[in-house]
């Protein structure tokens, strides 16, 4: 089961010639979304080869820089005939504006552009598999964070143990893997436990947009497969990025070892380390050691299952 994530920007506010301002593409098996859509997203999804198929965007916040590429990419899709609808969902009161910034080039479109006000907490998306669920950020304006939780998986079966027991191989032993007792023909019943093993967890992705370092980001990320936090400034402009709203590399590695993550994404780089994010890397890594990466636009991460 395909959990994939393609970096489409990766700047600060200020985009540089190498990166595109805050745009994330994640596909899970057949679903795809995007968090944050800054200016030139469409161009990014075209050059990394993510394909236009997306149901929902996850809007962390509305400055520019994260939905601005929101009214080309609406308009594409319905110069492409798209027909199915689209979700775009953004922190409550922020509605109107989205509502008027995707409809600012005044034409109608051929299909439904649906905007959802959310507030942390909440579940935003419910599928039988996963969820992505909003979580408190802090930034200059009202935000919010993202989790894409999978459930947990049904236990593995043990098909050698099922067999011992008598279990002709066939639909019994999907009656078994779906929780459901079996009798055999001589009347002897078999338990699902006795073949199947603990509930294995899925996986967890999650995008915190532009925030400062906050508790609520290390509960949301518990044991996460994947963070993508900000990491605008190094430790010498820590003040900076108390006064933006934003994170240093330091403060993004605090939370994911707090967390007790897998891998760390550092991301929202700011235009003044264009040259070089080697004082980014080394810094997240004195803190979270062997698990941080300074993204860049085109990395692609797959998330495996854990073990």
């Amino acid at each position: 089961m395909t959990l994939h994530v393609t970096f489409l920007g990766t700047s600060g506010a200020v985009p540089t010639t190498t990166r595109n301002p805050s745009s994330v593409f994640v596909k899970r098996e057949g679903d795809a979304f995007l968090f944050d859509a800054g200016e030139g997203t469409q161009r990014q999804m075209m050059q990394y080869g993510t394909g236009f198929d997306v149901s929902d965007v996850f809007v962390s916040h509305v400055h520019g820089d994260h939905v601005l590429g929101l009214p080309g990419l609406v308009q594409t899709w319905d110069f492409n005939d798209r027909s199915e609808p689209v979700t775009i969902h953004t922190p409550r009161g922020t509605k109107s504006k989205l509502d008027q910034l995707v409809r600012a080039i005044g034409s109608p479109t051929g299909f439904s552009v649906r905007v959802s006000e959310v507030t942390p907490g909440e579940v935003v998306l419910d599928r039988d598999e996963y969820e992505v669920r909003a979580f408190e950020t802090e930034h200059r304006t009202t935000s919010v964070g993202y989790a894409l939780r999978e459930h947990d998986r049904k236990g593995r079966f043990d098909r050698e143990k099922a067999e011992e027991l008598g279990v002709p191989v066939g639909p019994k032993f999907s009656e078994l893997h779906d929780g459901n007792p079996v009798e055999l023909d001589d009347g002897t019943l078999v338990r699902p436990e006795q073949v199947v093993g603990e509930p294995r967890p899925g996986r967890t992705v999650v995008y915190t947009g532009d925030t400062r370092p906050v508790e609520s980001t290390v509960e949301a990320a518990r044991d996460a497969d994947l963070l993508i936090h900000d990491a605008t400034f190094a430790d010498d402009a820590a003040e900076r990025a108390v006064e933006t709203g934003h994170s240093t590399a330091s403060e993004a590695a605090r939370i994911a070892r707090d967390a007790g993550v897998q891998r760390l994404a550092l991301t929202h780089i700011s235009s003044r380390y264009a040259g070089d994010v080697s004082t980014l890397k080394q810094q997240a890594e004195s803190t979270f050691p062997g698990k941080s990466v300074v993204a860049h636009d085109g990395l692609e991460l797959d998330v495996p299952y854990p073990r």
